[in-house]
């Protein structure tokens, strides 16, 4: 490892996933597709829900609003790890450093929260049916979206200021490929309990809290649907949840992995690999996990746009 006599980092150098020519294009060509997959889906769905009245509804509404969370969330990591994989220089600005690392955490933090408020959503309509147009009014979810957006940005400012206050004298070159808390902290040359408990508090309450409501309201809604007695009704209530229950569980366990598990045990090729999932898999899965099995949307995408091409 490399030492530097400065106490303070104007740049970093980020090494990426690999050195290896070989799999740096394959790295390219596989996060290139990816991007392209992800911004094609979630602006699809996007575009359906704002086209459509039948899909003005509270569900769509945080569909919507998860589909701009991933867009963001992705060309804040994406582009540059494009650039980095087939550049010799692989520097990054402290200013773009802090950018990256803030805006990536204001968006993990508000899809934590979008994501519990569509499991609730779900509650509402499966547990409280009669009572679904009162709880889920659009005042309510214009409510949860705001103070999802809130926290997210609350949450990332406190993160950021605490990590870029550190002194990085070790070295200059983060093990990573985007500026992300965890691998930062084993930078410092000074004592990082106050940031790692910091993050420990946040993961813990932001992702940690928002995974156990949806956990209840899914315990609820699993009760409820079981007492269903038309199984064609009971299947079709277990697709509309069993969607939002993979994407739950493939985000939350990466993030609580990556942010709660100790950082002295930190690995460096696992904590490369595991923010893959939720930075750039979960952001191209989630409009095709979400969409693609509805027959609403897939009986809009025929209507108004497969005919509006062809005819």
């Amino acid at each position: 490892m490399e030492y530097s006599n400065s106490t303070f980092a104007s740049s970093f150098i980020l090494l990426g996933l690999s050195d290896s020519t070989h799999f740096q294009a394959i790295y390219f060509l596989l996060f290139l597709v990816m991007y392209i997959i992800t911004l094609f889906g979630n602006m699809l769905l996007i575009v359906l829900v704002r086209i459509s009245n039948q899909l003005q509804t509270p569900m769509y509404f945080f569909l919507s609003t998860l589909s701009f969370i991933d867009i963001c969330f992705s060309s804040t990591i994406v582009p540059k790890i494009l650039v980095n994989t087939l550049s010799k220089d692989r520097s990054i600005s402290l200013s773009e450093c802090a950018s990256q690392m803030y805006f990536s955490l204001v968006l993990g933090a508000t899809e934590c929260i979008i994501l519990v408020s569509m499991a609730y959503d779900r509650y509402a309509a499966i547990c409280r049916p009669l009572l679904y147009n009162i709880i889920m009014n659009k005042r309510f979810c214009l409510g949860l979206n705001a103070a999802s957006w809130a926290v997210g940005l609350s949450n990332a400012a406190i993160q950021v200021l605490f990590t870029f206050q550190l002194p990085y004298c070790r070295s200059h070159h983060v093990n990573h490929f985007f500026c992300e808390v965890p691998p930062f902290l084993k930078l410092a040359c000074r004592d990082t309990w106050l940031n790692e408990l910091l993050l420990y508090i946040s993961a813990g309450i932001i992702a940690g809290l928002a995974f156990f409501l949806t956990l209840i309201s899914y315990i609820y809604i699993i009760s409820t649907i079981l007492k269903i007695k038309s199984s064609q009704s009971r299947y079709k209530a277990f697709s509309t949840c069993s969607s939002h229950l993979t994407v739950v569980s493939l985000y939350f366990s990466t993030i609580l992995f990556m942010y709660l598990h100790p950082h002295s045990r930190y690995s460096t090729e696992i904590d490369k690999t595991v923010p893959v999932l939720y930075t750039t898999v979960t952001p191209m899965l989630n409009p095709i996990i979400y969409s693609m099995r509805n027959n609403d949307v897939k009986r809009i995408i025929k209507t108004k746009v497969i005919r509006k091409i062809y005819f």
